[in-house]
């Protein structure tokens, strides 16, 4: 698994290296007021995709702090849905048939696996 993990990185590097190299030209890229930017095409492509990931985490900070300071603080978030219905139920089912009958004792929560034999 190791070495398929890693051949998908080389061709990976290599499909980037290839468009790398394959979009060297110069570009101008036309700001507002007359300003003006010449660089070559991939470091313009790449600029543009740092930004974006850069405005992307930056608009989630605030979020990951409430999360975070609501984690600390042992509360829920307003909002936050709680399985309901059928999802409940089966829960609770699960929950209430939770004795020897499940391998592993009256901890288990969940039923054996299809095709197990057991």
């Amino acid at each position: 698994m190791r070495i398929l993990v890693w051949l998908f990185r080389a061709f990976l590097f290599f499909t980037l290296f290839a468009f790398a190299l394959n979009n060297l030209h110069p570009v101008t890229v036309h700001w507002f007021f007359g300003v003006q930017w010449a660089a070559p095409l991939v470091i313009v492509v790449l600029v543009a995709f740092g930004s974006g990931c850069a405005l992307g985490v930056l608009a989630m900070v605030p979020a990951w702090w409430k999360h975070r300071r609501r984690a600390r603080e042992g509360t829920e978030a307003p909002g936050a849905k709680t399985p309901v219905g059928g999802a409940v139920a089966a829960a609770a089912t699960v929950a209430a048939t939770a004795d020897s009958t499940f391998p592993g004792g009256p901890d288990a929560t969940h039923p054996p696996r299809e095709g197990l034999g057991l």
